[in-house]
């Protein structure tokens, strides 16, 4: 068969009407091409969208077709450099070193595999590290800092210097300074260094970290595994995060990078103003995996112009004990929701021992901000100035109350604002010097909670019941109870000045058992009620029940006085 020729001037119409239909669906807002070709691969077919129909469209005069144009950004995101370049000189790297006595507990060196290629120069290097260790060798770290004050007060965090016996400061134009020392505070890991610069040097300033939002952009610069100028940004990714570093934790958590090195580096806002301070990180392999936490300027800013002052903190102290308001907790007491912190004790001799706040309330807000749950309570309070007058409003007798309180010292900067844990699992928050003070007591050491004096009979273990002298226990909330006599003080450990009515048996599995209440435990009120008798627990767990309550709020005594709420279901 003849081949089949094509005239030109007909395939030339083909394609004005395919480039034709083409324009239509990109005008309809299909695209089915980026840019238009300049040129048909011999052979090729016309291009047809998917609707097309299969027959050949009528001849069309050419007309001018616009061609296709792809859509390109004309620029990414908004560049940082100009903020960047200005803040640069103002971060620090700074090295320590540490005088190291011995080598105790250093292992052996690890060895390459044999055969390796890089045998020689690992087993080598090693053996050469540990051959210049003698009786004594210098151990060095690398962290970050920044300049807050052009006459040389640097800002870094306390485990960055911890320990180390010289401080030396690297500035971005290659100077260096050794460092001095002014203060430094454990419990928000910060630390405040000196240099004797002999011109005045770039510094920055600390913004407001309660302003930021989460999603605002952020920017860090710091000494990442030793590259210094390390510049990196992200956006806020969480506030007021507790990671358990310590008793004021407030973290800002961040994605923007933070690696080994960057700890007591700057967060910046986009102002260019220090928003937090660089601290930890969370991560499996040591690497940045995006989520990085920083101290808020909000709290930094005080502690570091403490230190500058008198290179020390200077804490307010409430001197109370506090526990957290559980839901159960929240029930009994008629709260909508789980929230402030509830007052287990008054430090003797302590700011309020006035009566002011009393065993039983809870503390809903301090000077004007809200204690949204008990480890607000510690840090607000630790914030304000020692000596102030403060509002405090607390829920007592199931009415909200302002009461005015004034602010004594912490006077050990050393010792926790939080405490130990109670029987019931809770977390014994004490804002007081020494956490063994027994409160409002006023009694003899009696041991450890819930254990017998010295010399004191043992109970019996079955029956953990006192001696038959004893009133007849009565059974309420799965507890045996019992009058306090001297007979059950004796077979218990109880100090003379714990008043109440004692459990002498616990049921097992029974909700009192749940809640951590065993014999030797004494209730002092019921829904804030003192409780004279077993009779006095039965009659107001009675009460409560029919009011509608689901659990009756329990304040319980150990042996030698401590004080803790407990809230027991009534099923």
């Amino acid at each position: 068969m003849a081949p089949t020729i094509r005239s030109p001037f007909r395939r030339t119409l083909a394609l004005l009407a395919s480039a034709a239909i083409l324009a239509q669906a990109g005008m309809s807002g299909i695209a089915f091409a980026q840019t238009a070709p300049e040129a048909t691969v011999p052979g090729a077919a016309p291009l047809t969208p998917p609707a097309a129909s299969q027959t050949a469209p009528a001849p069309a005069a050419p007309q001018a077709t616009p061609p296709i144009r792809a859509v390109v950004p004309t620029s990414g995101p908004a560049s940082v450099a100009d903020l960047a370049e200005g803040l640069l000189d103002a971060v620090v790297n700074i090295s320590t070193s540490q005088n190291v006595k011995d080598d105790e507990g250093v292992g052996p060196a690890p060895r390459a595999p044999d055969g390796s290629p890089f045998q020689e120069f690992f087993n080598d290097f090693f053996n050469k590290k540990q051959g210049d260790k003698g009786p004594n060798h210098n151990v060095s770290s690398l962290g970050s800092g920044f300049v807050i004050d052009p006459a040389g007060y640097i800002v870094t965090n306390n485990h960055v210097i911890e320990g180390a016996d010289d401080i030396e400061v690297n500035f971005a134009n290659g100077s260096k300074l050794k460092a001095k020392l002014i203060g430094t505070d454990t419990k928000t890991d910060l630390s405040v260094l000196k240099v004797e610069p002999k011109t005045p040097l770039k510094s920055v300033k600390f913004g407001d970290s309660s302003e930021m939002r989460i999603g605002d952009w952020v920017m860090a610069i710091g000494n990442p595994f030793g590259f210094g100028g390390s510049v990196t940004v992200g956006i806020i990714s969480g506030r007021g995060r507790n990671i358990n570093a310590g008793p004021y934790d407030n973290f800002i958590q961040t994605d923007a990078a933070i690696n080994k090195g960057n700890s007591g580096g700057p967060l910046f806002n986009m102002k260019g103003e220090v928003i937090g301070i660089n601290t930890a990180i969370i991560s499996p392999s040591g690497g940045s995996i995006g989520i990085g936490f920083s101290v808020p300027s909000e709290l930094a800013s005080g502690v570091v112009e403490q230190l500058r002052q008198y290179g020390e903190t200077r804490r307010g102290w409430l001197g109370v004990r506090i526990q957290p308001v559980t839901d159960d907790i929240a029930d009994s007491l008629g709260l909508d929701t789980a929230k402030g912190a509830l007052v287990a004790g008054v430090i003797k001799g302590g700011p309020v021992d006035d009566g002011s706040i009393k065993a039983g309330d809870v503390i809903l807000k301090f000077d004007g901000k809200t204690v949204n749950e008990m480890r607000d309570l510690p840090r607000v309070v630790a914030e304000s100035t020692v000596g102030k007058e403060v509002d405090v409003v607390v829920l007592r007798d199931g009415k909200e109350q302002t009461v005015k309180v004034k602010l004594g010292r912490l006077e050990d900067s050393d010792q926790a604002a939080s405490g130990d844990a109670v029987p019931d699992g809770s977390q014994d928050g004490v804002i007081t010097p020494d956490p063994d003070e027994n409160n409002d007591m006023d009694q003899p050491d009696g041991g450890d909670q819930g254990q017998r004096a010295p010399g004191a009979p043992a109970p019996d273990q079955n029956q953990g019941q006192a001696s038959p002298d004893a009133a007849t226990p009565k059974n309420v909330l799965g507890l045996s109870l019992s009058l306090l006599s001297p007979e059950t003080r004796k077979a218990f450990g109880i100090a003379e000045s714990v008043d109440g009515v004692v459990v002498t048996e616990v049921a097992p599995g029974s909700a009192s058992a749940e809640k951590g209440l065993k014999p030797g435990d004494v209730i002092v009120e019921v829904a804030q009620e003192f409780m004279k008798s077993p009779d006095a627990v039965a009659a107001k767990v009675k009460s409560l029940k029919q009011e509608g309550r689901r659990n009756a709020q329990l304040m319980i005594a150990s042996a030698n006085g401590d004080l803790r709420f407990v809230a027991v279901p009534m099923e």
